[in-house]
């Protein structure tokens, strides 16, 4: 008889532990089945199936347009690849803004129709009502301060946020406002490391940064961005691990070489 392995689950309660023990997150997007699966055996520990497909996904120039089914049809293909890795799912822009009945409902119907474990929202005290709402339902939810790219025409560009000694002090006071409601973590985006670093050790929820420097509790990236798919999108936070687009560019140009010349399929590889 074979004994099957148990799988070891990463909860929000292992991302706490992680960082009491100063274990640094590993989180990283992905919106398909195919890319979930890949992701959760090399180890990563959470996926994000961010409102990122937006862009990287439909071409979109923002993250405005993607709507809650879309999310929906995304987080839902990402769960089935996934058996160990935590997956958080963003709520769309307009499904929770200015309304907690709405948020909890969208969170609803996300958890529900996908078996995600978790949603993520951006802002700080704006939305703390409809966080309370949310994680009042039993949904863990993590929060996203910085720049958040939902807002990009209030802030009107995608530079490094926080830098003023205004918008540093409300951003530590989110923080704590958005931990004191319950929150199990926080994404930092774009923010100097310095200021990073004070929110990290004031908390004792973990922050997961995303140009917001080395002392935050983990880090997260796009997935299109660190394996070089997208190769546009240079900001300085960015290591890409892989250039995909040339190594796809090369391998499909072979293909059609192959094909036009009757190289491909060869005896070996027809019945």
């Amino acid at each position: 008889m074979s004994v099957q392995k148990e799988i070891k689950k990463v909860t929000t309660n292992t991302l706490l532990r992680m960082k009491a023990k100063g274990e640094k997150i590993a989180m990283i997007t992905a919106y398909d089945y195919s890319f979930a699966k890949i992701f959760e055996e090399a180890g990563i520990d959470v996926i994000l199936v961010g409102d990122s497909a937006s862009n990287v996904m439909a071409g979109h120039e923002t993250t405005l347009p993607i709507t809650l089914d879309q999310m929906i049809y995304h987080a839902s293909s990402v769960i089935r690849g996934v058996e160990r890795s935590l997956v958080v799912v963003d709520l769309p822009f307009g499904s929770y803004q200015g309304n907690s009945k709405e948020a909890l409902h969208s969170t609803i119907r996300i958890m529900k129709e996908t078996g995600a474990h978790s949603i993520k929202l951006e802002g700080g005290e704006e939305v703390l009502e409809s966080i309370k709402r949310i994680i009042s339902a039993g949904v863990p939810v993590m929060g996203h301060l910085g720049l958040t790219p939902q807002s990009i025409y209030k802030f009107g560009t995608y530079t490094v946020r926080a830098k003023e000694e205004a918008e540093a002090e409300k951003l530590k006071q989110d923080a704590r406002l958005l931990q004191e409601a319950g929150c199990f973590a926080i994404v930092l985006e774009k923010i100097p490391a310095q200021l990073a670093r004070e929110v990290s050790e004031s908390l004792s929820i973990p922050t997961i940064g995303i140009g917001a420097g080395r002392f935050c509790d983990g880090q997260v990236l796009v997935m299109h961005d660190m394996l070089g798919i997208n190769t546009e999108f240079k900001p300085r936070f960015l290591r890409q691990y892989l250039n995909l687009n040339e190594q796809v560019n090369q391998a499909v140009k072979q293909y059609i070489t192959d094909v036009k010349s009757a190289d491909f399929p060869s005896e070996h590889e027809q019945y």
